[in-house]
């Protein structure tokens, strides 16, 4: 992802009034083959700074993107992002609200002889549907990854999101990674992996789970013969579930309103929502 606020790059109050001002600007008129953006420029809702390559690379990396992926840019600027992941046999997708910098990430694709699979579009990232990638990378404001964050949570789950720099709040990530020495700036990334939605009870043979869920994290009771017992270190990745209750851990899948799965010592559990 490739764009960053002034906020960030001048560290003061001030530079977030000039982040306004410049976001408030025109966009260029046309898109024309000479168009060389200059880091810092503005942008519709931030500025823009080019990725250093070594954290896209990270960022890939840590979303384990494969061939097999769909990979979704928002905010996709010059289009480093979808490039490299394309040349890693990905399906990659820029949304850049700038014309001119479409234009320009549609030329570097060519050129690296990968514009069969790394395309773009000119759109709002807030209104585009995206809803079909499997990894959505990110270089946005932490306040526009908020915004952003129900629709990522409406996705399928096991969907994976990694951000550049900016978190989601009180979304915990399930990873954090550094770009390394060689990264002089902006050089942090964070991944979340969309968890299913599993609050609520489940009806197991002769108990009951009952599941509060905050983003992939999870509290509750496991209920076996009139006995509740807690849970703990209890979350989500993706669709899998795994907790423990009255020392032992359960490990299962959920499918839609399922779980089934193996408790520690190779027992079988399953539960069912309750309605």
């Amino acid at each position: 992802m490739t764009r960053l606020p002034s906020l960030v790059l001048a560290g003061a109050l001030s530079a977030l009034t000039l982040q306004v001002a410049l976001a408030q600007q025109e966009q260029p008129a046309a898109t024309t083959e000479s168009y060389n953006p200059v880091s810092g420029q503005a942008g519709k809702d931030v500025v823009w700074v080019p990725t250093q390559q070594n954290l896209v690379d990270r960022m890939l990396d840590m979303a384990k993107v494969t061939k097999d992926d769909k990979v979704v840019d928002l905010g996709s600027g010059d289009g480093r992002t979808v490039i490299t992941a394309a040349k890693r046999g990905a399906r990659a997708h820029g949304i850049e609200y700038n014309p001119d910098m479409v234009g320009l990430a549609r030329r570097n694709a060519e050129q690296e002889g990968v514009s069969d699979r790394a395309t773009f579009e000119q759109g709002d990232i807030f209104e585009k549907d995206f809803s079909d990638a499997d990894v959505v990378t990110l270089f946005l404001l932490t306040q526009l990854n908020v915004k952003l964050r129900p629709t990522l949570l409406e996705m399928e789950p096991g969907t994976r999101v990694v951000s550049n720099t900016f978190t989601m709040e009180d979304w915990v990530p399930d990873e954090t990674v550094d770009a390394g020495a060689d990264c002089t700036s902006f050089c942090r990334a964070y991944k979340w992996i969309i968890p299913a939605k599993v609050e609520g009870s489940w009806r197991l043979d002769g108990g009951e789970l009952k599941l509060a869920q905050t983003y992939q994290m999870l509290s509750g009771t496991l209920s076996r013969d009139g006995t509740a017992h807690e849970i703990s270190d209890a979350k989500m990745n993706g669709r899998e579930i795994s907790f423990m209750a009255n020392g032992q851990r359960y490990v299962g899948e959920v499918q839609e309103n399922r779980i089934s799965g193996t408790i520690e010592g190779g027992s079988a559990w399953e539960a069912e929502r309750a309605i």
